[in-house]
């Protein structure tokens, strides 16, 4: 409980309270698969994880969740498995499967990194690779 203290002065240690606190960021990131095999889908996506992470500094203990989805056309396996053999074993983790919309990109692997920290959203990193990169043209972070 804080103390009594002067409507000015417990406004201030508010606002040091807060800023001292983390927040909670998404972080999205896309990469294409060759073809609908296992090795294909665990490879590209440990490359995509691996990336996210170094360009945003993180370590698993940041790493609050993680959303994978993947294009219909892709059923060889989980692409979670890839954040596993990472040695993810603490994070939460789940798959899903993307709408099939028409002539859309085929063989795509997509993320959102729920993370905790004190970045603001402009210094997140986002990042697209391989074919994902037409996906987000607009950002200066597809790689």
């Amino acid at each position: 409980m804080a103390p009594d203290l002067p409507v000015g002065l417990s406004l201030y240690f508010a606002i040091e309270l807060a800023e001292e606190q983390m927040a909670v960021r998404g972080i999205r990131g896309a990469t294409s698969v060759p073809s609908n095999t296992r090795e294909e889908i665990l490879q590209a996506t440990r490359e995509l994880l691996q990336e996210v992470i170094r360009a945003n500094s993180l370590v698993f203990e940041d790493i609050a969740s993680i959303v994978f989805t993947t294009t219909p056309d892709l059923t060889a396996t989980f692409p979670a498995e890839a954040a596993r053999e990472l040695g993810m074993n603490y994070v939460p983790l789940i798959c899903a499967s993307e709408i099939d919309v028409p002539q859309r990109m085929p063989l795509c692997v997509r993320v959102l990194l729920h993370v905790n920290t004190e970045k603001s959203q402009r210094e997140i990193v986002h990042v697209y690779l391989r074919e994902a990169r037409c996906l987000r043209p607009d950002m200066s972070s597809a790689q």
